[in-house]
């Protein structure tokens, strides 16, 4: 198969020309080569002129009367001989080794100074007893020739021309002429797929957004087939907006769109448009719209826009004018007085709560395309496109891995089977197993494992109480997480062990389970305080899930009986400075959080005090094992009561809610 030419060119079936490439700064690099080279060799250039010394000139020519004048530029005098003298036969040898060189000067020589130089021709004139005085010129100039002429004069208008040249080609973008230059700082920097145009990335590559790839397909179909939207009096979209936490496959699907399309494709991201100049930005969107319609039908993708499309005046303090001069130019090219058709706006954005109304109405973002944290099947499918790459052991349950990662991005899968396959490898085996793609998961979740780190046999055994008193009170208590695994190996920065979860997958999340979480994470201080009758500075990030799901309870979900139904959390405020609620209510707000914390830890107080044989059981075997799974917990203490657990579907099955509220997991209280 012929390689086909670069994109753009005359004929692009040619193959691409090999060798370097030509570059004009070889010219200047050759120029001043040989401005060098006559520098040192100019002399032999402009005259056969040969060096002697003073003497040597008296002793040979003026004494025998034969030189018929000399010329002294500063320190270097020329000697021009006597034609009719070096016409002798005597001389026919010197004319001879002088290339026969009557006009002169035939030989030069330096002297100290001009006082010096004239008292010793005086007297070298005296001594030859000359009837007429040699001719004897001074110029206060340099010697020079026309390589003194270019010198002075022609090389540093030259020069000039060359630097104005160079600045010029530099502030238009260099020899290509493209985006970059400060002539060329209003253009567009989007990058442009047309369909001669590779991508490698397909929708094949993109998996657990069956829904999300309907719609962007649909979107292509919209523009490949108008006709068919068209003949039932629907119009085209003007664009899609793509929503979802980081990680979770937007520019992925952008880029299959780019390399599924058969259209023109142009990719850029939000912050592009900004520069350190007034009206860049502006002059960038008009400018990548106006390319966008010579390519019509095309697909314009701007990546993060939450760059320049964030809401006008929400914050005077920090407004930045430019930045919405380039949302209203944006605003005006896809729905302002000249409608364009033909062209598709696609955006991506993590923080859609930020962006400017004015973008999301109808007739700008039409539609707002949904792309959540994959769910057990989309986690599977993920799973089974990252592992082709993959030498994966015959035996990997894919299932049991995406059961294993729940929460995980599509970025997130992506991490672990690289983990896996770098753990692998160093341990120097053949294929990736499941042992591999659990250390792996260990290894995102709590960080690096730190074997190495020394610790006094009276911190480890805190420690495993420690973890013992998680693992006892969440097996014990109704509404808590099933247990996968516990360790008290150290991990990451702050880690000194952990207790591992596997949450179950729904939407909604009841009061109760909030309070046994709440217990569940003191479980760890309240044996801290049962067995060594002191406390540690190990339950910081216990505390700070408990101070996080109390506020969200009493402030967010209205979980509280004196504050009521009521719910203080605004998600279109951006760091607003006004509570919306007194300093009375504040303060209730805050003893209702002490009051929820303090219910917790005695409740799971009294529980552990009834478990503690089962807490030293497992702190022991941790002391010795390290690490205990699921299976050596049922084996130590029997099995959990509640893992049969059906009030929550019951509820579910009894009740229809009006809408599904987010879980307080991805919710950060405002309080």
């Amino acid at each position: 198969m012929t390689p086909k030419g670069p994109v753009g060119s005359p004929n692009p079936n040619m193959p691409p020309k090999k060798g370097p490439k030509f570059n004009i700064y070889w010219i200047y690099g050759l120029f001043l080569l040989a401005l060098i080279a006559l520098n040192f060799w100019g002399k032999d250039f402009t005259h056969n002129v040969k060096e002697e010394s003073f003497q040597s000139i008296n002793s040979r020519f003026i004494s025998k009367n034969w030189v018929d004048s000399m010329v002294v530029y500063g320190k270097s005098v020329d000697v021009f001989l006597d034609k009719d003298s070096l016409k002798l036969p005597v001389n026919a040898t010197l004319l001879k080794s002088l290339n026969n060189n009557l006009k002169g000067p035939q030989y030069s020589f330096t002297i100290g100074n001009v006082e010096t130089f004239r008292d010793d021709m005086t007297e070298a004139q005296k001594n030859a007893n000359l009837d007429q005085r040699i001719q004897v010129t001074y110029t206060e100039d340099a010697k020079s020739g026309w390589l003194g002429f270019i010198i002075q004069f022609i090389l540093p208008i030259v020069l000039m021309i060359g630097l104005f040249i160079l600045i010029m080609r530099k502030m238009s973008g260099g020899s290509g002429g493209g985006p970059g230059g400060i002539f060329n700082i209003g253009k567009s920097k989007a990058q442009l797929f047309d369909k001669g145009t590779k991508v490698n990335i397909t929708f094949n590559d993109v998996a657990g957004l069956d829904e999300a790839k309907v719609e962007v397909m649909e979107v292509v179909d919209f523009l490949k087939n108008p006709k068919k939207y068209t003949a039932l009096g629907g119009k085209i979209p003007k664009g899609c907006l793509l929503v979802g936490p980081p990680g979770t496959g937007k520019t992925l699907l952008a880029k299959a769109m780019a390399g599924e399309a058969q259209v023109p494709f142009f990719s850029m991201s939000g912050s592009d448009f900004v520069e350190m100049f007034v009206g860049v930005g502006a002059s960038r969107v008009r400018d990548l719209f106006k390319q966008a319609r010579e390519k019509s039908p095309c697909i314009i993708f701007i990546d993060e826009i939450d760059a320049i499309g964030r809401a006008r005046g929400k914050n005077q303090m920090m407004s930045n004018d430019e930045r919405e001069n380039t949302l209203n130019q944006l605003l005006v090219e896809m729905d302002g007085f000249a409608g364009d058709s033909g062209i598709i706006v696609l955006a991506a954005t993590n923080r859609p709560d930020v962006l400017d109304a004015a973008l999301l109405r109808p007739g700008r973002f039409d539609r707002q395309i949904s792309i959540d944290i994959p769910d057990l099947a989309g986690r599977e499918d993920i799973f089974k496109v990252h592992l082709k790459g993959l030498k994966k052991s015959s035996d990997l349950d894919v299932h049991k891995l995406a059961a294993q990662t729940p929460g995980f991005a599509g970025a997130d899968i992506a991490n672990v089977c690289n983990e896996a396959a770098l753990i692998a490898a160093r341990k120097g085996k053949s294929e990736v197993n499941l042992d591999d793609f659990n250390d792996a998961i260990d290894r995102i979740i709590g960080g690096l494992e730190k074997r190495t780190k020394i610790i006094s046999p009276e911190e480890k055994k805190v420690i495993a109480y420690h973890e013992a008193g998680h693992a006892v009170s969440g097996w014990f208590l109704e509404y808590a997480y099933p247990l996968v695994k516990v360790t008290i190996v150290p991990r990451g920065d702050a880690a000194l062990g952990y207790a591992q979860y596997l949450p179950k997958e729904k939407y909604l999340t009841l009061k109760e389970e909030l309070e046994d979480r709440m217990a569940m994470a003191l479980g760890g201080r309240v044996v801290e305080e049962l067995v060594f009758k002191k406390i540690s500075t190990g339950a910081l990030s216990d505390l700070q899930q408990v101070t996080k799901m109390a506020y969200a309870m009493v402030s967010i979900y209205g979980m509280n009986d004196k504050l009521g139904n009521i719910s203080f959390y605004d998600p279109q405020s951006e760091g607003g400075f006004q509570k919306p609620y007194s300093e009375e209510t504040g303060r209730l707000i805050d003893d209702e959080v002490r009051l929820l914390s303090a219910k917790a830890y005695e409740r799971v107080k009294k529980l552990l005090t009834e478990k503690m044989p089962e807490v030293k059981i497992i702190a022991e075997q941790l002391l010795e094992k390290e690490v205990l799974f699921k299976d050596d917990l049922e084996r130590l203490i029997g099995k959990r009561p509640w893992d049969e657990h059906q009030v929550f579907e019951d509820i579910i099955q009894a009740t229809i809610p009006d809408t599904i509220a987010p879980s307080p997991e991805s919710t950060t209280p405002t309080v």
